[in-house]
């Protein structure tokens, strides 16, 4: 399978302070087409590899020295066209449910992968985030969210938005999306066709000015959409 449709091959940096997991993650990506522009040992290594090449997607670990991944991240997709233009981040931990996780995804990260991952699933993890979707299975996004949307209770944070510009129609896909269904999943539950529930997202994501479904989740429950402590009233059928 190529790469992109006539596109350019897929660029990525790998972001981690063992070498091992740098070296490993590379030639794996390398063998499947896709060109790593640089390696960084921490997060200011791997801010300044952003801003020299340009990735697509950066695999970002979490906990490295001198700047960690979330300060990283956060750097990368805060900095504006000039800096990250367009670059995707995906986070590498080392436990699902690290609490770290949480703060990148606010931080703009669009999902995140265990280091334990298959070489297939990392190439195909890679390849999804760049085209712009998100990388969070249902079950990880509600246990995830459940249990830390609670803890930012600040009402400073910056994926407050008003949510007035939705339609009905769009509020009841958020919360629906906000409980991890996929676009299938939302499609046999509001009797819609994939293509008009994809329409649904993607509007959403325009209007309020969100990278992508990850952040929307976080939205969700940061502006009380929704509640962590039991599911959406998405009212009857």
């Amino acid at each position: 399978m190529g790469d992109g449709v006539n596109g350019p091959a897929l660029r990525a940096v790998i972001a981690d302070d063992q070498a091992l997991v740098r070296t490993g993650f590379g030639m794996i990506l390398a063998a499947d087409g896709i060109e790593v522009t640089a390696e960084a040992a921490d997060g200011a290594e791997a801010v300044d590899a952003v801003r020299r090449t340009r990735p697509d997607v950066v695999l970002m670990d979490i906990r490295m020295p001198r700047m960690d991944g979330i300060e990283a991240t956060r750097r990368i997709l805060g900095s504006g066209p000039d800096g990250s233009g367009g670059t995707r981040v995906i986070i590498l931990t080392t436990y699902d449910l690290d609490h770290y996780v949480y703060a990148a995804l606010t931080a703009g990260a669009s999902g995140f992968l265990l280091k334990d991952v298959t070489p297939e699933h990392l190439v195909a993890a890679v390849r999804l985030v760049r085209c712009g979707d998100a990388l969070l299975a249902p079950t990880i996004t509600r246990r995830l969210i459940e249990r830390f949307a609670h803890r930012q209770e600040s009402p400073q944070t910056g994926l407050r938005r008003d949510l007035s510009g939705l339609t009905p129609r769009e509020l009841e896909v958020l919360r629906l999306l906000a409980t991890g269904l996929s676009n299938a999943e939302l499609a046999d539950r509001l009797f819609l066709s994939p293509t008009t529930v994809k329409t649904h997202v993607g509007r959403i994501l325009s209007k309020l000015d969100l990278r992508d479904r990850v952040q929307a989740v976080v939205l969700a429950y940061e502006s009380g959409l929704i509640s962590p402590q039991g599911p959406p009233d998405t009212g009857t059928g």
